[in-house]
């Protein structure tokens, strides 16, 4: 399985966030728009992201919740037909919840910094460190503290469950 240290937090002006990462990386973001069909397993999380091009990937992955950073174990198998894999999927192991996002992608180095606006949540910032297979996990943890010092991202920012934990804590 791959391995990333992940940190998820609460983002209170996501535009000022934005402008510090196109002035440390002096470059404009990727703009994507994913939709993420949860399905129910005994064990991890099974998704299913999709784009408006109909293409997606199925991903896998065994993370503990927590307030990052977090080690994130994951399989990633990418799809032509999205929309026929999700109703096998769906057949197989039904449906769990649906998260709608629009996500601006920033590289640093090999960390992924996602700006996301998710439906009915609001504004959050990942950072996922993608580490090298014999890697050791806390050299992905020291240069996740390391961004979110130069980010500023506070302690109490931190989130400590994927969205489809706090979509279905919302609709409560």
């Amino acid at each position: 399985m791959a391995l990333n240290v992940e940190v998820k937090a609460r983002v209170l002006e996501l535009s000022s966030l934005e402008t510090a990462l196109r002035t440390k990386t002096g470059s404009a973001p990727a703009i994507l728009h994913q939709e993420d069909t949860f399905f129910t397993v005994c064990k991890g999380r099974l998704k299913l992201r999709c784009d408006p091009s109909g293409r997606g990937e199925v991903i896998y992955y065994l993370r503990e919740d927590g307030p990052g950073p977090v080690v994130s174990r994951y399989f990633r198998t990418p799809l032509e037909n999205a929309s026929k894999a999700k109703d096998e999927l769906m057949q197989m192991f039904g449906l769990k919840s649906v998260v709608r996002k629009r996500r601006k992608l920033f590289l640093i180095g090999r960390t992924r910094v996602h700006l996301d606006e998710v439906e009915g949540l609001g504004e959050f910032m990942e950072l996922e460190v993608v580490l090298g297979d014999d890697e050791p996990l806390d050299a992905g943890v020291r240069e996740a503290e390391g961004l979110m010092a130069r980010l500023q991202v506070q302690p109490s920012q931190l989130i400590d469950r994927a969205y489809i934990d706090l979509l279905a804590e919302r609709s409560r």
